[in-house]
């Protein structure tokens, strides 16, 4: 017999990694992506010179991603050049305090000395408390699927075990960072953390407290070319492995026969049967669109109205024709109201009046990013799930001129009119590029202690055979978090396979 046929849905950074797991482990593993391109909301658009990564802006835990072209025969160092950020990220408040933050603790402490003297000490216990919180859960929570109970059984130890109280907390990571900081530019700098999983700080839980911890201690890199690079670097290695990727291959439904998956329908007709079906698409959307056999049981419409969904994103593509020398590659200007931002994201439901707003200009550490003398500024800002409130088409364009406005009371004089190329990417956009419900970055928000640890499954309960991976399903979003979810579910693969 020959080897097990693995179809997996959707190109992005989890369904790659799964592909490369698979393949080491002697799976036939044949990819299925909609766009053009690989790699999810891992993209890349190119204008008159001007690239601008999509997606993911930042590497952390490289390791992961070192490990990942192991498993396929080859070199991070080969295929990628990873480059360390200093500074991580500066910051601007609008009163016009600034920080920048170092993976370099001297500069560090040299530059909280300077804004809150008081809370210097305090930042190193913070970290401590991360690093505690990391070492606890990282080897059950991150590497390993704890819904298998023999496997959670078997992690579990004295560590894990004194930490409970922390991790099964009603606390807020905005209770916590309140217990270590006095300064209110410090508190409001590491709530922003909850948002990399596309929560709200004043109800994610206390444990992600964990983040800025790693981000510290494992650094944070940018690759030279772009982000997007990982991608298809990724790809081409699954491609010298044998696995078969095709482009512009929509696929309609995931058929399921008597409780087992048993391979896909194209939008096309065609039938292509697989001894099982990975998902790298939504896990919401997966079932609402692609198993209209199990919608009704797993997520009816009741159902799915209910789920609270990560926030998603309001973005400018921006390139300019001066440089903009105030900037640093990563760059944060903060809203003067940030409880009053987050509350008209998840209970409003409305893009923040005062949007705290994250400018990435990769053109400030790679030239070949933007023409001479030019920036490439990637800017967002959290906004809320696709609702019938309003429309973002009628909304962009006034909401769009205000984020400048913004830019420019805040140092970037001038921006608006050296702007020559110009896109905005809106949840609506999000939710129909992606397939994302609602538009949402990160799938299910993590406001709640049941959505923080109990995602949607890397085993679909509903069918034999059929996984899902990527950042909405566990162990959640992110670079590192994705590539680790291929593993987890090539591993429950096999596992099922035996």
């Amino acid at each position: 017999m020959g080897a097990r046929r693995i179809i997996i849905v959707g190109a992005g950074l989890g369904g790659l990694s799964a592909a490369l797991h698979l393949s080491a482990r002697g799976f036939q593993v044949e990819i299925l992506e909609k766009n053009s391109t690989v790699g999810g909301k891992l993209n890349r658009m190119v204008a008159d010179g001007y690239s601008f990564d999509t997606g993911p802006s930042l590497v952390t835990m490289p390791d992961i991603l070192r490990e990942t072209f192991a498993v396929g025969g080859a070199r991070l160092e080969d295929c990628l050049t990873l480059q360390p950020l200093d500074p991580i990220c500066r910051y601007r408040w609008p009163d016009g305090a600034q920080l920048d933050l170092s993976s370099d603790v001297a500069k560090t402490s040299a530059e909280l000395r300077r804004l809150a003297p008081q809370d210097e000490a305090a930042f190193f216990r913070f970290l401590s408390y991360g690093a505690d919180l990391y070492a606890a859960t990282a080897p059950v929570f991150l590497f390993n699927d704890f819904r298998d109970w023999r496997n959670l059984w078997r992690q579990l130890d004295g560590r894990l075990l004194r930490q409970l109280p922390r991790l099964a907390t009603l606390r807020t990571v905005a209770d916590r960072t309140a217990d270590f900081f006095s300064s209110p530019h410090l508190r409001q700098l590491f709530n922003r953390y909850a948002t990399y999983n596309g929560s709200s700080p004043y109800r994610a839980q206390a444990t992600f407290c964990l983040i800025p911890y790693v981000e510290f201690a494992f650094g944070a890199w940018y690759v030279a070319g772009g982000l997007y690079r990982i991608a298809e670097a990724l790809a081409q290695v699954a491609r010298e492995r044998g696995v078969k990727i095709h482009a512009e291959a929509p696929v309609a439904e995931i058929v399921v026969e008597d409780g087992a998956a048993r391979g896909i329908r194209l939008a096309n007709g065609d039938f292509l049967p697989a001894d099982a079906v990975l998902s790298n698409a939504d896990s919401l959307y997966t079932y609402a669109k692609l198993l209209p056999g199990l919608r009704r049981r797993a997520y009816s419409d009741d159902r799915l109205a209910r789920i609270e969904p990560s926030c998603s994103g309001f973005i400018l593509l921006l390139g300019t024709a001066r440089k903009l020398d105030a900037l640093a590659h990563h760059n944060i200007f903060f809203s003067s109201d940030y409880p009053g931002e987050f509350a008209d994201i998840f209970d409003r439901l409305t893009p923040p009046v005062d949007p705290t707003i994250y400018v990435c200009a990769t053109s400030r550490t790679d030239p070949t990013q933007a023409p001479p003398g030019g920036e490439n500024l990637f800017v967002m800002v959290n906004a809320p799930a696709v609702c019938d409130a309003y429309d973002w088409d009628d909304v962009a364009p006034s909401y769009r001129d205000r984020i400048i406005a913004r830019l420019a009371a805040a140092g970037l004089t001038g921006l608006a009119e050296s702007v020559v190329v110009e896109d905005i990417l809106t949840p609506k956009r999000f939710a129909t590029w992606f397939n994302a419900h609602r538009g949402a970055i990160y799938g299910l928000s993590s406001n709640s202690l049941r959505n923080a640890f109990w995602r949607p499954p890397i085993r679909a309960r509903e069918a034999r055979g059929l996984y899902f991976v990527g950042g909405g399903t566990h162990p959640g979003g992110g670079i590192p978090l994705v590539l680790l979810s291929g593993k987890i579910a090539a591993a429950a693969v096999a596992a099922d396979a035996r």
